[in-house]
């Protein structure tokens, strides 16, 4: 099941599914280590199915800083582009709120910069680095929603999670804010 919204003109799905298979999106998002290599979670899969190329690619921009992004080609998926972002490590990485708000702000500079339509997010730094669920949650559709205005070519963004809590979670925000 699929629940939308749209915020100035930017449609927001949050669906449960699989990041690797969203065939009619851009570019997906890689919620990446500092080193951009395969990891375990949305890494692992990201570069599991992108195939060797992708770690290439990614060896020379590595690394990165908590709230950066990095554009690299799609390589083995079925998406033209791939963005890397390093989320915040909750507890240690600070000011949490404000890195990763910066993942999504980045990452849709970024897909707007190259003039993509359309972007597909995990829930950055809910996973090995424990960004509690609601919270990740709220700090992502807010940043989305307070660039949507500045957006000239992103018109959909649609988070791809990974189960029905995860996706309860964005629902819920996205309620309080559409």
């Amino acid at each position: 099941m699929t629940v939308s919204t749209q915020y100035d003109g930017l449609q927001v799905e949050v669906v449960v599914g699989d990041i690797t298979a969203q065939a009619d999106l851009d570019a997906v998002v890689n919620a990446a280590n500092a080193r951009l290599t395969t990891g375990g979670g949305v890494a692992g899969a990201i570069h599991a199915a992108a195939g060797p190329g992708l770690d290439e690619e990614c060896r020379p921009l590595a690394p990165i800083e908590p709230g950066q992004a990095v554009l690299t080609s799609g390589h083995g998926l079925p998406n033209e582009w791939v963005i890397h972002v390093l989320g915040p490590v909750y507890g240690r990485d600070r000011p949490a709120e404000q890195l990763l708000a910066s993942c999504y702000r980045e990452a849709l500079r970024l897909a707007d910069g190259r003039g993509l339509a359309s972007v597909g997010f995990p829930a950055v730094s809910t996973g090995a680095f424990g960004y509690p669920m609601e919270e990740a949650a709220r700090v992502a559709l807010a940043t989305i929603e307070a660039a949507a205005g500045d957006l000239d070519a992103v018109r959909l963004v649609r988070f791809v999670l990974f189960d029905d809590a995860a996706a309860q979670a964005h629902e819920r925000q996205l309620s309080h804010r559409g």
